[in-house]
């Protein structure tokens, strides 16, 4: 597959010309500004911790801590804009699903085992019904992650919030002989991606304004569903990814939500070119062409159809198919950037 990087993969999509190209900082989501404010606020907050409970792992996936006999790992995220196209198809069952998947998946991409969860739920003001439908998905989504909801928090706050917000937090154990960091990525190692379930979590405000523009209705129909049940599809829980940190040498994992492949900066820097990607859904040709978005959005936006990357030396990729489905997508070398084949989309 290394042979010749270049024209392996076509884009299957055409994008009309006279249509206003949309960005997802158009949308109102600017990748860059929100990458400044965060860093503004690490440069204030960085007491740590003395005694027990000393940090092993920060500011990557999940942050861990050593408490003697067992590494405990945590991370925090939510659903963000997918609640508003729930508001339009009014059925909330699916995003509780969403909340626990954004939370387990960045667990697993340091060889965390996921444990326990705790949601938080921010609403304007209270509805049983929307409680109830919420509930059917986290419950689902600790089902499939194999983790506990052991508590929570619910607010109402009628000055603050229109509608609801939904988030949660996710505990999980680390075995230190395989706590997944990246750092032993190296030149040669393959890039195996493994298929999303769709849209998932991330670039919704993107999506909502494209449809939007488009003049579309949500409930219009799309494939064998309609636009807003397809955006709704529930984010993919990886979980088989524990047993592959147990049974395959891994180098590094990414799991790919917002920001698209720009993820894999989070690894050791490095070139990672992705030679053969997925082929994305075809919800995603739906958005590139409504919308006019350029190709290397796409990829810095959405999860194109890759929803998870695990990076390992090539002669342990033919292990992977015993534990999970996918296929090498390409190769780590020598420099730096991201590349879909020739195109590099980390600018």
């Amino acid at each position: 597959m290394h042979d010749s990087p270049s024209g392996i993969f076509k884009f299957p999509f055409h994008v009309p010309l006279m249509k206003k190209k949309l960005d997802y900082a158009s949308a109102g989501v600017d990748i860059a500004d929100e990458e400044r404010a965060i860093r503004s606020l690490k440069e204030v907050i960085s007491y740590i911790r003395t005694g027990t409970g000393k940090p092993v792992l920060m500011n990557h996936y999940a942050g861990v801590i050593d408490l003697g006999d067992v590494w405990i790992s945590v991370t925090t995220d939510g659903v963000g804009s997918k609640i508003l196209v729930a508001e339009k198809i009014n059925d909330f069952s699916t995003i509780g699903i969403d909340c626990v998947a954004m939370n387990v998946n960045d667990l697993y991409a340091i060889g965390s085992e996921p444990v326990a969860f705790v949601d938080y739920i921010a609403i304007q003001s209270p509805d049983e019904r929307i409680m109830k439908e919420i509930a059917i998905g986290l419950e689902e989504g600790c089902r499939i992650a194999n983790i506990t909801l052991v508590g929570g928090e619910t607010a109402t706050l009628p000055e603050i919030i229109r509608g609801f917000d939904l988030a949660g937090t996710a505990i999980g154990i680390v075995d230190r002989d395989r706590m997944v960091t990246g750092e032993k990525i190296e030149p040669g190692d393959i890039i195996y991606g493994i298929p999303s379930s769709g849209i998932h979590s991330n670039g919704l405000t993107l999506a909502r304004k494209i449809v939007e523009a488009s003049g579309m209705d949500y409930m219009d129909g799309f494939e064998d569903t309609t636009i807003g049940r397809e955006l709704l599809r529930p984010t993919r829980i990886y979980n088989e990814i524990p047993d592959v940190v147990r049974n395959v040498e891994i180098h590094g994992m990414a799991h790919i939500t917002g920001s698209g492949l720009l993820k894999l900066k989070r690894l050791k820097n490095l070139r990672y070119r992705i030679e053969k990607p997925l082929r994305p859904q075809k919800i995603f040709e739906f958005l590139m062409n409504e919308g006019n978005v350029d190709l290397d959005e796409m990829y810095r936006t959405f999860n194109m159809g890759m929803g998870f990357a695990i990076i390992l030396p090539e002669d342990e990729a033919e292990r992977l198919p015993d534990f999970t489905d996918g296929r090498i997508v390409g190769v780590v070398e020598d420099g730096e950037g991201i590349f879909v084949e020739d195109m590099r989309i980390d600018h």
